[in-house]
């Protein structure tokens, strides 16, 4: 899956209102700032977002940009579809689905194709802003960790030593 720069601008700005939720509206320059973006093409990310109404503005002295809902109801795949379209690398499922009824020879390809869409799909279905922010997000971060037993350690010395005389 790729994400274009105006989506992964997006997303960075998004980010950074999460975190601000509770604080009122934020200034373009300001969220430029402090994600180090460009402000001019942050001005574009922010009408699309505002038109699509992810975010809303306001005017004057104390005007700039805001959530319009919580961060825990904004999934990251509402940000990346309205910037970069469609989740999947490969296409849509009905299209997948298609060549796996279709194309027999090449049928089990197809359906790593559409497992692969559905995977990425599933995980940015399912992770919000909120989750983000608070770092609630990867596989390590819902398992409890571990505890390992103490092994031994070791240490390994590199025994790799140039015979005298020789060249490289």
């Amino acid at each position: 899956m790729k994400i274009s720069q105006k989506g992964l601008y997006a997303l960075q700005a998004m980010m950074m209102l999460a975190r601000r939720h509770n604080q009122g509206a934020i200034k373009i320059r300001e969220i430029a700032y402090e994600e180090n973006l460009p402000e001019k093409f942050l001005e574009l990310i922010l009408l699309e977002l505002k038109n699509a109404r992810m975010v809303e503005s306001v005017r004057g002295a104390k005007g700039g940009y805001a959530l319009r809902r919580p961060p825990a109801e904004i999934r990251l795949s509402e940000i990346i579809r309205l910037i970069d379209g469609p989740l999947a690398p490969f296409g849509d499922a009905d299209q997948l689905r298609v060549l796996i009824d279709k194309d027999e020879p090449h049928r089990a390809l197809y359906q790593v194709f559409l497992d692969v869409r559905d995977a990425a799909a599933h995980i940015l279905e399912n992770t919000t802003l909120a989750d983000i922010v608070n770092g609630r997000t990867g596989k390590h971060s819902r398992r409890p960790k571990k505890t390992k037993k103490a092994k031994p350690e070791t240490t390994v010395l590199p025994m790799i030593v140039p015979a005298s005389g020789s060249k490289g």
